[in-house]
């Protein structure tokens, strides 16, 4: 079977190399003829760990290539995967589902039969919308599937060679059987393949992304309680999560959710209850809390600098919405950053995917040295669990500053590791 991926964002290149690696032969492809170049060139546009050497092994062994011929790669290839982005639409809660349709409307130009799986995350309805589009009652030319992923960010290559689940919605069996023979690899190392109708395959992503959204957010309401009873928040978030109906993932105090699935994924699913007259008040309720979770954080930084703060400088440490990616997709960072410095706050920050682009650049400055960054500052905010940030020198910190302020967004340290009364460490719900 010959594979093509249309897009090569994060889920279609990873998903493509995957596939390539596991000994299918894959096209990856792009309309932007210059990411494409630099793919070929060995150039990956993707911060995560792993992959480059993939792109180059697979490449090499003349399994993976790269192109931004999108006609003549649908007609090269058996299975075709959409992959494009579904972006919050400018209403800011919607799917955005444009570049999807664009794509399926160049899909019927084949006159050849071909299965189509959607990869995108989409709303219920929009599989049989596809199916609608590509196929009449007098020729059904195209196959249509839904098949989301699961992968996160920063252990993607993980996450798809060992899966939870492979989840397949399908009206065919014949087809259901195809997608199992083509998963075969990865169902013989134990992960489980779930088939389904395609409503229920859409609906399974929202689902899962709006549950594990749901745990962040509940956990962090907590903190903020912990915070107030004197109660250290990790200590509950164990005990419960020991519980086996609950499980200990997902269960860590932090920063707002962010990252390119939760936000836009929990608005649209709301959207989509909405549509069906059918309200989810605790997915709802998640979203509110999530937005206030973010002001709640800024306040506390604010409170922790005292007055002057246009004489005052804070460094970040880390500005991704989690460790091992360079994704700044709804990352609390990326919104705190801009809000300070227009207060007039001089912002240092480093993350070790290198520098972001701010629209507002005054104020705010990178550093290409973490310990350049924490000169002559008033207060560091850990706010990404980069590994290098869990074993930092505080004497080296000390030797640029007469005291040092912490506030750790992601309890990287023990609250009786500092015993240097020139270091006063804050942390999420610990007291």
């Amino acid at each position: 079977m010959k594979l093509c991926f249309i897009g090569t964002g994060y889920v279609g290149l990873v998903s493509g190399v995957c596939f390539a690696d596991i000994g299918y032969e894959v096209i990856c492809v792009d309309k932007d003829k210059e990411k494409i170049r630099r793919l070929r060139n060995g150039i990956n546009p993707i911060y995560e760990p792993g992959l480059d050497e993939l792109i180059q092994k697979n490449t090499n062994a003349d399994r993976l290539t790269f192109s931004d011929n999108l006609h003549i790669s649908l007609k090269k290839s058996d299975i075709i995967f959409l992959a494009v982005g579904t972006p919050t639409s400018k209403d800011g809660n919607s799917a955005d589902l444009s570049q999807l349709f664009s794509v399926v409307k160049q899909i019927k130009k084949i006159k050849k039969h071909k299965i189509i799986v959607t990869k995108s995350t989409v709303p219920v309805g929009t599989n049989n919308k596809i199916d609608k589009i590509l196929n009449t009652k007098s020729k059904k030319r195209f196959s249509i599937v839904s098949n989301p992923e699961f992968l996160r960010e920063g252990e993607a290559i993980k996450d798809f060679k060992f899966p939870d689940r492979i989840v397949i919605g399908s009206k065919s069996k014949s087809v259901i059987e195809i997608m199992r023979k083509l998963y075969r690899p990865l169902i013989s190392k134990g992960a489980s393949f779930l088939s389904c109708s395609l409503e229920s395959a859409e609906l399974i992503k929202y689902a899962s992304n709006a549950f594990l959204a749901t745990k962040i957010s509940f956990i962090n309401e907590l903190a903020n309680l912990c915070e107030k009873a004197g109660v250290n928040v990790e200590d509950v978030a164990i005990g419960i999560g020991l519980d086996k109906r609950i499980g200990p993932r997902f269960l860590r105090a932090g920063p707002a959710y962010g990252g390119s699935c939760f936000p836009k994924d929990t608005k649209a699913l709301i959207t989509t209850a909405k549509k069906y007259v059918s309200p989810l008040s605790i997915v709802s309720a998640v979203v509110k809390f999530n937005d206030e979770r973010k002001k709640y954080i800024e306040n506390k930084i604010i409170k922790l600098l005292g007055s002057n703060l246009k004489k005052k400088t804070i460094c970040f440490l880390g500005v991704t919405f989690k460790a091992n990616t360079d994704d700044i997709r709804d990352s609390s960072a990326m919104k705190m950053i801009p809000r300070f410095a227009s207060l007039g706050i001089r912002i240092n920050y480093y993350d070790p995917s290198g520098e972001k682009n701010f629209s507002k650049k005054k104020n705010i400055f990178f550093f290409n040295n973490l310990y350049s960054a924490t000169e002559n500052i008033d207060l560091i905010v850990i706010h990404t669990e980069w590994d290098e940030f869990k074993n930092l020198d505080f004497k080296k910190i000390l030797k640029k500053n007469r005291k040092v302020n912490i506030y750790d967004l992601r309890n990287l340290y023990d609250t009786n590791y500092f015993k240097n009364k020139k270091i006063s460490y804050y942390s999420i719900g610990r007291p």
